[in-house]
């Protein structure tokens, strides 16, 4: 840890992801939350009532001066838009920077103008952060971009079978989040009567992580997310064509060498995870079946999308980014 705590700003910390980053990093070892703004000027100061006693501090409204001046780092959980306005600002006045948007995820920029068009050029030194595999890039970059929290859960289950070649055909991923994925604002699909009791899928075809998860993982996928009555977790079933001869054994290396070293994705084997497993956790646990004969293989990922999904990535990959234990403040 350094000699003195890293001073980390929060902006945007009503929402449900902003509220676990101030959660956490209140009791991070190696870094002091010098404050926790809204996501504008014009908010009222609040207090959070759920962290009495945890962090006793008052929201403010937006200080971009406050802000860049008094930290070492500041944690944006801001809607996309916002987030492409106010990080070019924070990096131009030294800060290193962790959005939680999808602001800076795509390169490409195409797909950047569809998908985020608020944004701009990437500001240089920005990385996309998935910490078990970007770790190099993240211990030196400006600005990391924390992927989503559907493409993290399919990322982490795919990334090793395609770095070893064995994603030999069609992958389908099959997607599934608790309401607090969609955000705190209120919309006619997360209202309580209209989700409860009931599972709905969206997004066919036209979810804007799909373009996420493709670019990292440099295969084309079919994502068909769906929403659940949970308050948090995905569970993502996700189906793969492997090569003929593909052996248990095979599968099984691959996800171990890729995670021997990684404190955060934990392997089931056949004994499939479940969302009550990483509930309130930064663990991404992953499970698998292989059918032999028919070269057919079923991978189901679990995460909370609020902790590894969301804040508990951004700590991850602040602790990276400034040479702290990877586990600090998350265990």
């Amino acid at each position: 840890m350094p000699a003195s705590p890293l001073r980390v700003a929060i902006v945007g910390a009503t929402g449900y992801s902003g509220v676990e980053l101030v959660r956490r990093l209140a009791r991070h070892p190696g870094a002091i939350v010098t404050g926790a703004y809204g996501s504008s000027a014009s908010e009222a100061p609040r207090r959070l009532p759920g962290l009495a006693r945890i962090w006793d501090g008052e929201v403010q409204p937006f200080d971009a001066g406050r802000v860049a001046h008094e930290n070492d780092a500041a944690m944006l959980a801001l809607p996309e838009r916002a987030a492409a306005e106010i990080a070019p600002a924070l990096l131009a006045a030294g800060l290193r920077v962790i959005d939680l948007s999808g602001a800076f995820r795509l390169r490409d920029e195409g797909a950047r103008a569809r998908w985020y068009p608020a944004t701009g050029a990437l500001p240089e030194g920005t990385v996309y952060g998935l910490a078990e595999r970007d770790s190099a890039a993240i211990a030196g970059a400006r600005l990391v971009s924390c992927p989503g929290c559907y493409p993290t859960a399919a990322l982490l289950a795919l990334g090793p079978l395609a770095d070893a070649g064995l994603l030999a055909g069609d992958v389908i991923v099959d997607a599934k989040s608790g309401i607090s994925g969609a955000g705190k604002a209120p919309s006619d699909r997360t209202h309580f009567s209209e989700n409860h009791g009931s599972v709905a899928a969206y997004g066919v075809f036209t979810h804007r992580h799909t373009a996420e998860i493709e670019q990292e993982l440099r295969h084309a996928v079919t994502f068909v997310p769906h929403l659940v009555p949970l308050d948090r977790g995905i569970l993502e079933t996700i189906y793969v064509r492997v090569p003929g001869g593909t052996t248990a054994a095979d599968v099984a290396s691959a996800f171990e060498s890729a995670y021997a070293e990684a404190p955060f994705v934990r392997l089931t084997g056949t004994a499939l995870p479940e969302i009550k497993h990483v509930a309130y956790t930064n663990f991404c646990d992953i499970g698998w079946v292989l059918d032999e004969a028919g070269g057919r293989l079923v991978v189901i990922a679990c995460l909370d999308n609020l902790v590894k999904g969301a804040a508990g990535q951004a700590i991850q990959n602040f602790n990276v980014a400034f040479g702290l234990d990877e586990r600090a403040g998350l265990l």
